[in-house]
């Protein structure tokens, strides 16, 4: 059981295998667990396929049910928060370039990571990533008020449920576009290598993960779809790996 700890900060984090650094970011929203990567949500685990060659590192994200991170609310940054969270675990490992495949809410972290850190990130999957919907722009609010925020604020009496809305709000509803993290603009100029598996679900908007494919410039795309029939999922893993040993930087 390992945790890196800033206070007050606390994150429970995992490693397997070894070689070039690879973070790896669970699906499930902000209760997005280490757990949830060999759950019925993952359409596969990166750590058991990518370990063989990859130095895995995997967190549970700060408080999200079922996991054993925690720390204060950042209302006035949600996801910088957690952009923080991903970095400083990467610094403590002493990590300093590294690969990131995320699923889900792990999309807009990977944009938000590769503007914060551009530098570092040699190569990013997108696994049936998040997006904002036009027609559902409170989808990601309304779900995490009712399976996220009263899990919180029960097991944190210094939690309040406006606390948790207000935290919500900034992170949903104030700039509600595209991927929520960084701009159209932004993705037109990133350099960086991104291999995006596209989605089409209310939360994972086929439109959004394709346009964000077209737009950047160094940017691949799996077959679609890749998860049903379920024998495709195999295909997908292969074209991962290819892409992350296409973009590992040499030894």
């Amino acid at each position: 059981m390992s945790f890196y700890e800033k206070a007050p900060v606390r994150i429970h984090y995992e490693e397997a295998g070894a070689g070039f650094p690879l973070l790896v970011i669970a699906g499930g929203g902000l209760n997005s667990t280490i757990a949830g990567l060999s759950g019925p949500q993952s359409p596969y685990n990166p750590i058991e396929q990518f370990k063989d060659e990859y130095r895995c590192i995997a967190a549970d994200l700060r408080n999200a049910n079922g996991g054993q991170s925690s720390g204060p609310l950042e209302i006035d940054r949600p996801w910088d928060a957690h952009t923080d969270d991903h970095l400083g675990l990467m610094d403590h490992l002493g990590v300093d370039k590294f690969m990131v495949h995320g699923f889900c809410i792990g999309g807009p972290f990977i944009w938000n990571l590769l503007k914060r850190a551009p530098d570092r990130i040699a190569a990013a999957v997108l696994a049936q990533p998040s997006g904002s919907r036009p027609e559902m722009r409170d989808l990601f609010y309304d779900n995490n008020m009712k399976g996220w925020a009263p899990g919180l604020v029960d097991r944190r009496p210094d939690v309040t449920m406006e606390q948790a809305e207000k935290f919500l709000t900034r992170m949903y509803r104030t700039d509600p576009d595209f991927v929520f993290t960084v701009s159209r603009d932004f993705v037109r100029q990133c350099r960086t290598p991104v291999l995006i598996l596209p989605d089409d679900v209310p939360a994972h908007p086929y439109a959004v993960a394709m346009e964000t494919a077209m737009l950047a410039p160094n940017a691949e795309v799996s077959l679609f779809p890749w998860k049903e029939p379920k024998e495709r999922v195999p295909l997908a893993v292969r074209q991962v790996r290819s892409f992350l040993r296409a973009h590992r930087p040499a030894a």
